[in-house]
């Protein structure tokens, strides 16, 4: 006469239609990384919530040493368990354990986070000393305009009143030869030669080679 069960024998044993089947071993078990993320693959959200729990703590223990500041370490864990959700029938066990391969795909969204603050911090930084560039030479320019500005009204006291009205016609109204010579109502040979001595003047007192 067979033996009575025990509780042990029953608790590893299932019904299966009239029968009782042992339990596999992978029944027995808590599914590992690789099991879970084979799951994944399939769309298997609850399979998903696993992974994170078993595995948010070490990946968020990575990014931090590597990016620093919290928050964006938080930031970046969730976009590493976005792309592992996208990139789950990626993963090959024969390459590599299912944990480094979350490591790896951690530490390269860090490193990317890093690199890309760096950029960002560079060139907002030209961007500013540009700006500041920018603002001097402006500054000086303006300063030139202004102290040229007076040389030149300072000069133009020296030209015959003919001479002067001829080249700020000219020079500063940006009127042609025959149109300065049509406002001066005078012939075209007379407008050249009252702007061609004037200039002769300003260069004398601005001290312009020629």
């Amino acid at each position: 006469m067979p033996p009575e069960p025990t509780p042990a024998d029953s608790a590893r044993r299932v019904p299966a239609g009239d029968e009782l089947r042992p339990l596999r071993g992978e029944e027995l078990r808590s599914p590992s990384p690789a099991d879970l993320l084979a799951r994944i693959a399939l769309g298997d959200e609850d399979a998903f919530s696993r992974l994170y729990d078993d595995s948010a703590p070490l990946l968020f223990g990575l990014i931090r040493r590597v990016v620093r500041d919290v928050a964006i370490s938080e930031e970046v864990l969730q976009e590493v368990f976005v792309e592992v959700w996208r990139k789950a029938a990626r993963f090959e066990a024969h390459r590599g354990s299912a944990r480094g391969w979350l490591c790896t795909i951690a530490h390269r969204r860090a490193v990317d986070t890093v690199r890309s603050s760096e950029a960002a911090r560079r060139r907002d930084s030209e961007e500013g000393l540009l700006q500041m560039e920018q603002q001097v030479v402006d500054v000086q320019e303006e300063a030139i305009m202004r102290v040229e500005s007076r040389r030149v009204t300072t000069a133009m006291g020296a030209l015959t009143a003919s001479q002067a009205e001829a080249i700020r016609l000219a020079y500063f109204g940006g009127y042609s030869h025959r149109e300065v010579a049509a406002r001066l109502d005078i012939p075209v040979g007379t407008a050249k030669t009252r702007i061609r001595d004037g200039m002769i003047v300003l260069r004398d007192r601005l001290g312009v080679t020629a």
